[in-house]
């Protein structure tokens, strides 16, 4: 997702602009620029492809200074990575502007200011409406007020930067659906798309709302709201470090990141829906199209990817009838696989460095050059990314735990925006059903803060676990490969040996090991299969075996001596149980391993990312 800085200050803002920059690289980009206003009263820009840092490389060449000026890091969308795509765009050497999110009425607009004389370099929605801005600047004469317009005729969402040669003294920020924030220094004032890029120059911050625009002067900012009126916005002072990440109050980078999942979802949507749709082209340039002609989706991933995947498949067969096949990397690239046609073959990393993800990639595009790739990442610049037709960075933030929690949750998200715009590309999804799905992934950060309230119970069950040296999780449905990802969570930090299996099969073997030594912990979300799993329950229990049941509110799971019962959550849908169920398990393996005592950030024998075979 693109990365917006800009700054006005008494000094040269370029070097604050290139370090926010290098400070929102986590969030993906194909292309950088900054453009300054100088003290010659002109607009000077510097683009670049790549890293902020061939940027910085070209400034050093030939050097831009000036106390106004606003940066970018780009990922296409509208256009293809391109200098001449890459932000920011200046409409008649007069207006500037830098641009997240996506301006879906832009073909209507462009065909406007092309009656009106307007020339294009780009194909882009942003230069549109760098054109639409100084279109309405000559009408008002007055920059606030022009953008003001402007953004009342923009369908879609987005975050802007904007300044202009007739008014050295002011910046302008808006904001509908992409974030923005702004940071308060002293003499001088900043805006960010992300709080991460000002903190070597202030801890001091306003969050813009949707529809509001701001007016940043030097000593002063003023907002406005959606309605013209100008309001306050609180002032929230940061309590993040400009130095290295840090687990803050938490014991653990693990605990920290699980705390953080309900902000990582948030922003993972932000930008990529609107009201109750979601936005086109937020899997990138072109990907509409390739939507449209597909026939079966192919996700390919490792571990705890891997488990993502297994829960879209629920997802694309149930709710799109599209086909959807998930496999391993390392065994998927060995045995020579049929490549159908008409397929997106999908790769799921959170480094983005996974050795047989990425060998499973090059091994496709290899032998079929004309496959649409798409990678669903955390890391930018990441050899997947680089690699792979198509991408959505998950919003996830840097992780240091190696046992993933937020990046997962964040996979399950794209993945979820993933059928809604194929569903749509298709006709396989009507409105309706599109503003269900939406509504309920726009209730996931609360439902997961419900979740995480249970932390108190999930400790009392972990003291019970602690001793266990072995553990079986069941889940039917899309709650089966939830339950593998619970039981690799428990193994993988805890090292107690944790099997999962559909409850449906226990009568296929995994009774054999029930007694009151194996502890069992159930996923009973309120579905179809409800009837079924208190059934698979009631063996368990009846063999001696101890039950830890993580249900819905209103599933009626009877606690008794040897169940167990937390409720999780309630009124959930088939998109929205697994991520939240999820949660608990991540809780109960995080305790259960605090107890034993062991590396909880850095278990052993693991790395955070799996770069050799």
């Amino acid at each position: 997702m693109c990365g917006i800085v800009g700054a006005i200050a008494e000094r040269n803002v370029t070097p604050i602009l290139l370090e926010g920059l290098r400070r929102l690289e986590y969030r993906g980009y194909d292309s950088a620029g900054l453009v300054v206003l100088g003290s010659n009263g002109r607009l000077d820009r510097r683009r670049a492809l790549g890293k902020v840092e061939h940027l910085a490389a070209g400034i050093d060449q030939r050097p831009v200074s000036g106390p106004l000026g606003i940066a970018h890091t780009r990922w296409a969308t509208h256009g293809a990575p391109a200098e001449r795509n890459a932000h920011p765009h200046i409409s008649c050497d007069r207006v500037a502007i830098v641009h997240n999110g996506i301006i879906e009425n832009h073909a209507k607009l462009r065909a406007k200011l092309t009656e009106l004389g307007y020339t294009f370099t780009s194909e882009t929605d942003t230069e549109v409406a760098a054109h639409w801005i100084e279109h309405r600047l000559r009408e008002t004469g007055d920059l606030l007020e022009a953008v003001q317009q402007a953004v009342a005729d923009f369908e879609g969402a987005y975050a802007l930067g904007v300044i202009a040669v007739d008014e050295p003294d002011r910046l302008i920020a808006a904001r509908k659906g992409s974030p923005l924030v702004i940071g308060l220094g002293i003499g001088e004032n900043f805006i960010a798309s992300d709080v991460a890029a000002l903190l070597p120059v202030t801890q001091r911050f306003i969050f813009l709302e949707d529809g509001d625009v701001a007016e940043l002067h030097r000593g002063a900012v003023t907002i406005f709201d959606a309605q013209g009126q100008r309001v306050e916005r609180p002032v929230k002072l940061s309590s993040q470090s400009p130095d290295a990440a840090e687990k803050g109050p938490y014991r653990h980078f693990m605990q920290k990141e699980i705390f953080e999942q309900p902000r990582a979802v948030a922003d993972t949507l932000e930008g990529r829906i609107a009201g109750e749709r979601v936005l086109e082209g937020i899997f990138g340039a072109g990907s509409t199209a390739i939507f449209q002609r597909i026939r079966r989706v192919q996700i390919i991933a490792c571990g705890t990817s891997f488990h993502a995947g297994l829960t879209a498949r629920y997802w694309f067969e149930d709710i799109l009838g599209l086909p959807c096949h998930v496999e391993v990397a390392s065994e998927f690239r060995y045995r020579n696989p049929v490549l159908e046609d008409d397929s997106l073959f999908v790769t799921l990393s959170q480094s983005g460095e996974t050795a047989d993800t990425l060998a499973a990639l090059m091994n496709v595009k290899a032998r079929r050059p004309d496959m649409a790739t798409l990678t669903i990442c955390n890391v930018p610049e990441s050899s997947l990314v680089r690699e792979s037709g198509l991408v959505f960075m998950t919003q996830a933030g840097p992780e240091i735990g190696v046992a993933s929690t937020k990046a997962f949750t964040t996979q399950l998200i794209a993945l979820a925006l993933l059928l809604v715009s194929i569903g749509k590309a298709q006709g396989r999804l009507g409105e309706p059903q599109e503003a269900r799905i939406v509504q309920g992934l726009s209730r996931i950060p609360g439902k997961i803060a419900e979740a995480l309230a249970q932390e108190g119970r999930i400790l009392a069950l972990a003291e019970r676990l602690v001793h266990k040296q072995h553990a079986l999780f069941l889940g039917r449905g899309a709650m089966y490969p939830i339950a593998m990802e619970g039981a690799l969570k428990l193994k993988e930090i805890s090292y107690i040996h944790a099997e999962a299996y559909p409850a449906g099969e226990l009568k296929h073997g995994p009774l054999a090991l029930v007694d009151e030594s194996m502890p069992v912990i159930a996923i009973a979300p309120k579905d179809d299969l409800l009837a079924k799993l208190k059934s698979n329950l009631e063996e368990v229990r009846a063999r001696g075996g101890e039950l830890f049941v993580f249900e819905d509110e209103t599933a009626d799971v009877e606690p008794s001596e040897g169940i167990h019962v937390v409720p999780v959550t309630s009124n959930v849908g088939r998109i929205s149980a697994p991520i939240i169920f999820n949660i608990p398990l991540q809780l109960l393996a995080y305790h259960v391993a605090v107890l034993r005592g062991t590396d909880v950030d850095k278990p052993r024998n693991l790395a955070k990312s799996v770069t050799v075979e």
